[in-house]
């Protein structure tokens, strides 16, 4: 995670025109706290780009409340939608940024402008509608609706709760402070002595549970385990630590 004084000393060393940050990340079930920085983006007249495919719909996001001016995510976590459709906005900064451009996107598939006219009013080509995920997307959204925003964020939170004590009574440990660990993605140290990969394997062929391994340098250090979306539920958290209660005990 970076604070805020560290952002503000690497933009005002490099003068970025765009900071990205992953608000999510899933491969250190980390949460990078936003709040300020699109303020301090503004400070130093650039724009914030947020990587929210493991946080929409699993835990808070206020795109405009916190100044985000582009953000992305996926429809297959926390939003529980079939992959294949990622979710895109623009703010008003992003849009004039981009409407300012003195020079043609030199690539078809990300041309934004020619996307903005694809849907807008004057329906220029640029691509075929992926209609069946559109909606798709549509009936994820209606279940998040009928389940109630702010209902959702705290099943997430909850969940992961029950998730982080189970896995404490089993002598587990998490592998980021609880202020800043992910409701929707939980990376628990690998004991000392333990076959990290031999355990998901036996998880996934004895209790049919998928359980992630370590990425990049956590490689062989911590599993990797989803609480996203349908998926968040207190029976699956009971199932999992009973798995791993089996497992490894």
């Amino acid at each position: 995670m970076f604070s805020l004084d560290e952002l503000r000393a690497g933009l005002a060393e490099h003068r970025p025109q765009i900071l990205a940050l992953v608000h999510a990340e899933t491969s250190t079930g980390a949460c990078q706290p936003l709040e300020g920085v699109g303020e301090l983006c503004r400070e130093f007249n650039c724009l914030l780009l947020a990587d929210t495919v493991t946080s929409l719909g699993g835990l808070p996001l206020f795109l405009d409340d916190w100044g985000i001016d582009m953000a992305y995510s996926g429809s297959q976590k926390c939003l529980s939608c079939p992959p294949g459709i990622s979710p895109l906005t623009l703010g008003p900064r992003a849009i004039a940024k981009l409407n300012q451009r003195q020079t043609k996107v030199p690539n078809w598939y990300l041309d934004l402008s020619m996307v903005g006219k694809y849907w807008g009013q004057e329906r220029t080509y640029h691509h075929t509608a992926p209609i069946s995920m559109i909606y798709a997307l549509r009936e994820a959204l209606r279940l998040i609706a009928e389940e109630g925003l702010a209902e959702r964020w705290s099943r997430h939170q909850a969940n992961a709760e029950r998730l982080w004590e189970g896995l404490a009574s089993l002598g587990l440990k998490c592998h980021v402070e609880e202020p800043y660990r992910l409701p929707s993605l939980i990376t628990v140290c690998i004991p000392e002595g333990v076959d990290g990969k031999a355990v998901t394997q036996k998880l996934l062929t004895d209790y049919n549970i998928e359980v992630g391994n370590g990425l990049g340098e956590l490689a062989g250090q911590v599993w990797r385990i989803g609480l996203m979306g349908f998926n968040s539920r207190p029976e699956n958290v009971l199932m999992v630590l009973d798995a791993f209660k089996e497992t490894i005990g």
